[in-house]
C-alpha cells in the first residue's frame, strides 16, 4: 500500500513538473509584466563566450524565472503564505489588509536628503527670483505607526527637517509633512503605492499656493472625476498582494477653466510635440499613475488662458505630477522640469531667470538621488 502511494505521488509530481515545464517553454512570452510594472527578460543570445564565462546560465535563469508558467499566481500565493506564517514583510513591503508600506525606505540611513542641500543652495545663488521648497513624505512616513514596533524606522519627518535646516535661509520651506499627518484619516495616500492621491496633493496645494502669494482655489470649485478604481501601484508590484483594496485615481478640473491649456513636451534633443495634462491612455498601461502628465520627458511647457503674465518654474520628480493641475488657474506659463529624465543640465535647456518663481517639489525618495539632482546646476 505504501509502495503504491509512493508511485502515485511520484507520477503526479513528475506530471505536474512536466506540464509546468512544457507551458513555460512553449507558452506565450510577454515583453512586459503589467502586474509587476516592469519589462521581462528577453530570450538570451547564445554565444561561445557567454557559455565559457557562465553568463548564459545567469541569463537563462532570469529568462525562465520571468516567464515561468503561472508566475503571477505563484508570487501571489507566496505572498499570502508568507504573510500568514511570518511577519507580513514581503520584498521589503509591509503587507496588511489596510495598506502596503515600504519598509526598505524607512530603514535606509546611508542616503540623506540633507546631503544634497548644496545643490539647491547653488541654484538659489544663481537665480534672480524667489525659490520655494516642498519635500513630500511617502505613505510610510505618514502611516509608519502601523508598522510592528520592532521595525526600525528612520523618521521621514526628521529627514525633511534636516534638509530644511541645511537649505539657505532665504529659500521658502513648506511643511507638507505636518499637513499630511494631520489629514491622515482621509484618502490622502494610495493604499498600494508610496505616493499621495490627488486629494493629498490638494491639501498641500492650499499652503503652497499661499506661500507663492496667491489665494488657493476652494475645493468646491473643482469637478472630480473618478477615472479608475483599479489602480495597483509600486508596492503592489513588489508583492502582488490582493487583500489590500485597489486604489482610485481622480482627475480634478477647475470648473471655471476654459480648457484651452497647451502642453508641449520637450525631449533631450530639444524636439517638441503636443502632450496633455491627463493622458487617459495610460490607464490601460502597467503604470496607471503616469496618466498625470503622460509620458516621462525632461521638460513640459504649459501655456494657459490665464492672462496675468506670471511664469512659474517647477522642478520635480513624479510626486508632483498629480499636483501640477492645481496650478493651472494661477499662471499664464508653467515650465515643468524632471531632472531624472534629463541628459543635460537645466541651464542648457531653458533660461531659468525667465521665471519669477521656482518651486521644488520632490518626494523624499527622489531627494536622495544625487546623480539626477545634479542636473539642476550642471552646465554642459
Amino acid at each position: 500500500m505504501i509502495k503504491r502511494t509512493n508511485i502515485i505521488t511520484a507520477v503526479m509530481s513528475l506530471t505536474f513538473i512536466s506540464v509546468i515545464g512544457v507551458l513555460t517553454i512553449f507558452g506565450k512570452k510577454l515583453p512586459v509584466s503589467f502586474t509587476e510594472g516592469r519589462e521581462l527578460a528577453g530570450a538570451p543570445e547564445v554565444k561561445m563566450s557567454s557559455i565559457y564565462d557562465g553568463k548564459i546560465t545567469k541569463s537563462l535563469s532570469t529568462y525562465i524565472t520571468d516567464h515561468f508558467a503561472g508566475r503571477r499566481v505563484w508570487i501571489a500565493a507566496k505572498t499570502r503564505l508568507q504573510t500568514e506564517i511570518s511577519e507580513s514583510i514581503v520584498n521589503g513591503v509591509y503587507v496588511s489588509d489596510e495598506r502596503l508600506l515600504d519598509v526598505e525606505l524607512s530603514q535606509k540611513k546611508n542616503v540623506s536628503a540633507a546631503d544634497n542641500a548644496d545643490i539647491f543652495n547653488s541654484f538659489f545663488q544663481n537665480y534672480d527670483g524667489m525659490v520655494y521648497f516642498a519635500a513630500i513624505p511617502t505613505s510610510t512616513g505618514v502611516y509608519g505607526d502601523i508598522l510592528p514596533a520592532h521595525i526600525v524606522s528612520y523618521s521621514e519627518k526628521q529627514q525633511i527637517s534636516d534638509l530644511y535646516e541645511a537649505l539657505d535661509s532665504d529659500i521658502r520651506k513648506i511643511d507638507a509633512y505636518d499637513i499630511l499627518k494631520m489629514m491622515k484619516d482621509n484618502y490622502i495616500f494610495y493604499r498600494n503605492d508610496t505616493k499621495w492621491t490627488s486629494y493629498g496633493a490638494y491639501c498641500v496645494y492650499k499652503t503652497v499656493i499661499q506661500k507663492l502669494g496667491v489665494l488657493p482655489t476652494s475645493y468646491d470649485k473643482f469637478s472630480i472625476e473618478h477615472v479608475s478604481d483599479k489602480f495597483r501601484g509600486n508596492l503592489y508590484n513588489r508583492t502582488l498582494a490582493t487583500d489590500t483594496k485597489a486604489d482610485i485615481i481622480d482627475i480634478y478640473r477647475y470648473k471655471d477653466s476654459k480648457d484651452d491649456v497647451v502642453c508641449k513636451f520637450v525631449d533631450n534633443d530639444g524636439n517638441e510635440h503636443d502632450g496633455s495634462i491627463f493622458d487617459r491612455s495610460k490607464l490601460d498601461s502597467s503604470n496607471m499613475y503616469s496618466m498625470y502628465l503622460g509620458e516621462a520627458v525632461p521638460i513640459v511647457k504649459i501655456r494657459t488662458s490665464v492672462n496675468n503674465e506670471k511664469k512659474l518654474l517647477v522642478i520635480k520628480d513624479s510626486y508632483a505630477d498629480c499636483f501640477i493641475p492645481f496650478l493651472l488657474q494661477h499662471y499664464s506659463e508653467i515650465a515643468v522640469v524632471s531632472p531624472e529624465e534629463m541628459d543635460k543640465g537645466i541651464a542648457d535647456e531653458i533660461d531659468i531667470n525667465e521665471y519669477g518663481q521656482t518651486l521644488f517639489l520632490f518626494g523624499i525618495e527622489g531627494l536622495g538621488n544625487r546623480s539626477a539632482l545634479k542636473k539642476i546646476i550642471e552646465r554642459n
